[in-house]
């Protein structure tokens, strides 16, 4: 199988575990890891499962407003937050935008703070319906992993996301 990660992190949570995800779907399938604004149209290639994760943002997907606002919260932050050398790139909600006549399944995820998603929001909801819409086959539901308060990713988060990642390798076997 081959399989595509997609990912848009700010701080680092999103790119960490976009990286689990890719581990937990190896080591017998041909994974790609690329950041949303570096994916192109690689979903055009003959890619099997397409995985596409991103932070949550005033209660869904990031837009640009937000994820310009990134800078300023890693300055307030006093060194305890660094930006993800993607952020300033496109996001995923644009990158979805590119992508349509998917042939190929397909699973969202999403970081967000451990509450209920009806204070939170989901990213990974949307971004479930976008690739809906664009014809992929989902796989499974949308999974969530859990930052703090502070921005950082929650004990146990990372395995949880190779646990996820090795299940959906199993779903599309």
């Amino acid at each position: 199988m081959r399989a595509l990660v997609v990912f848009e992190s700010m701080f680092g949570n999103t790119r960490a575990v976009a990286e689990a995800v890719a581990d937990g779907l190896g080591p017998d399938n041909e994974v790609l890891l690329v950041p949303a604004g570096e994916a192109g149209d690689m979903v055009a290639e003959d890619v099997d499962l397409v995985v596409v994760g991103g932070p949550t943002h005033v209660h869904g997907m990031s837009r640009p407003s937000t994820r310009a606002a990134a800078p300023e919260y890693v300055r307030k932050a006093e060194g305890a937050l660094q930006l993800d050398p993607a952020a300033e790139g496109p996001g995923v909600r644009e990158w979805l935008h590119t992508v349509g006549g998917g042939h190929a399944m397909a699973a969202a995820f999403d970081t967000r703070m451990k509450m209920p998603a009806v204070v939170t929001g989901r990213a990974a909801t949307t971004i479930r319906r976008r690739l809906r819409r664009a014809g992929y086959e989902m796989v499974g539901p949308t999974e969530s992993f859990f930052v703090d308060r502070t921005n950082h990713l929650l004990p146990g988060e990372l395995d949880r996301a190779r646990a996820w990642g090795s299940s959906l390798a199993r779903r599309c076997a």
